[in-house]
């Protein structure tokens, strides 16, 4: 199919900025980790908490409603650009007079100046967002995927020098600015959408009604996220917020590689098609079967290693790290499907249902944390978590169904694939460390991570090319071809 090659191919390129992203940014993590404090990170999570929620209201989903539009001019971009340069300057001066008052809050002098100067990325932000969205809308992702690697070497490279030179925290704020102001000249230069002031009340009522509904949901959904962050920083300290983040941070790793690069171009391929309830079911069941064959084993790796993985990347001091990552790998996985499913609702106008789903997993997230809290366990506020994730991930698949006319045996035989592959996997991890044990094979952390990992990827790989599973037919044909496997 014609779509199913233009999405393959943007999904490609965008898979391939991501995984140089991802694989960069683990190892300026890496770095970063080894010279700054759990603590240090905290002080950023919690100052990201506030400017994070505010980042959805600069935005006002104006972004996405560009993208998903069936026909705009440039005019479209100068208006929205005018509309979130006004809104980012109240939003800065907002942060500039409340800082002192949150700082008091929280405890801790040193937030004010962190959201003062963390705060200054709202008056850049309007010059990436319409020029990333033309880019995005023409499908010029190549173009994005090469700048936002650009951006991440840039920033990152800036925040290993200050923090070599003990900037601490700061090594973090600063990293971050000259990132922003290196991806507006690039942004801008690339998409040749250049920022002027214009207004018409038509264009913005009409982009606004869209961009409203999508910023609201990422806004509930941001603090959802975000909320076990604000509970921890300030009943559990930034050294927990830390430690917490860093597990799902990690987590997000493989959802994000392979679902995030798929999410853009099926988004956008499915706006094009909103009308053909036909081709969009094809495309959304399709994306859910290959999203999780890639991304499941990674977490069914992660489960079993996820504490030498965590002690040898990062060190002793971030031992506790492991815990969060292993509950959340749970949840993850459900987000392979869900990720999909959301850009169906967003695609089809769905986002009112999308923000009273979010809204109640918000409330179910905020109590799990909490019960958490009480019981002063990590672990607790991570499992806390999974119930409102199992409701989000099942509510969005569900409603998309529906709207796409999917039955429920449809939807069970696109995840069949990868959960049969999964179900092999895990036997074979199982088999292994019996055997290590059985045999009693001494092997340092890294050693038993590495044979583990060797065993589960061969095992894994060679179902998925060699076990005659219907429906990855084409999938295998094309790896087979690429390996010159007869």
């Amino acid at each position: 199919m014609q779509a199913g090659a233009s999405i393959r191919n943007n999904t490609l390129w965008l898979f391939a900025g991501n995984i140089s992203q991802r694989i960069l940014d683990l190892v300026f993590s890496i770095i970063l980790a080894r010279l700054l404090l759990p603590a240090d990170f905290g002080l950023l999570v919690t100052t990201q908490i506030f400017t994070g929620v505010a980042g959805f209201i600069a935005g006002g989903g104006m972004g996405q409603a560009l993208i998903q539009a069936k026909e705009i001019t440039r005019k479209h971009f100068h208006v929205v650009f005018t509309l979130q340069l006004g809104i980012c300057i109240a939003i800065y001066s907002s942060f500039f007079f409340s800082a002192p008052f949150i700082a008091a809050w929280f405890e801790q002098p040193i937030y004010s100046d962190l959201l003062r100067v963390s705060a200054l990325n709202f008056l850049i932000r309007p010059f990436v967002n319409i020029s990333m969205s033309k880019l995005k809308r023409e499908m010029r992702f190549k173009s994005v995927s090469i700048i936002s690697l650009l951006t991440l070497i840039v920033s990152s490279s800036t925040s290993v020098l200050l923090a070599l030179n003990d900037y601490g925290v700061w090594s973090l704020i600063y990293g971050g600015l000259i990132g922003s102001l290196f991806s507006s000249l690039c942004f801008i230069f690339y998409s040749r959408c250049y920022p002027i002031f214009a207004f018409n009340s038509k264009i913005a009522k009409s982009l606004g009604a869209y961009g409203l509904k999508f910023s609201l949901n990422d806004i509930i959904e941001y603090l959802r996220l975000q909320t076990p962050n604000f509970l921890l920083g300030k009943f559990m300290g930034t050294q927990t917020v830390g430690l917490f983040n860093k597990g799902y941070s990690l987590s997000e790793y493989p959802v994000r590689l392979i679902a995030g690069s798929a999410y853009q171009t099926v988004f956008r391929a499915l706006s094009s098609t909103q009308e053909n309830l036909d081709q969009s079911k094809y495309i959304y069941l399709r994306t859910i079967t290959l999203v999780c064959v890639y991304t499941f084993p990674f977490y069914i790796g992660l489960l079993w290693l996820a504490e030498p993985f965590v002690t040898t990347l990062y060190g002793e001091k971030w031992r506790l790290a492991a815990i969060p990552l292993q509950i959340f790998c749970i949840s993850q996985m459900l987000s392979c499907f869900g990720n999909a499913s959301g850009a169906v609702m967003a695609a089809q106008n769905m986002l009112g249902t999308e923000i009273k789903i979010q809204s109640v997993t918000f409330l179910l997230v905020a109590l799990g944390c909490w019960y958490g809290i009480q019981q002063n366990d990590i672990a607790m506020v991570a499992w806390g978590m999974i119930p409102g994730s199992v409701f989000l991930y099942a509510g969005v698949a569900y409603c998309a169904c529906r709207r796409l006319k999917v039955t429920f045996l449809e939807f069970l035989k696109a995840l069949a694939p990868a959960s049969f592959l999964s179900i092999l996997l895990a036997i074979a991890l199982a088999l292994s460390q019996y055997g290590f044990t059985y045999y009693a094979i001494g092997l340092t952390p890294i050693g038993y991570m590495l044979n583990l990992t060797a065993i589960g990827g061969m095992t894994y790989g060679l179902f998925f090319l060699f076990y005659p599973i219907a429906s990855l037919k084409t999938e295998r044909d094309r790896w087979k071809r690429k390996l010159r496997i007869a």
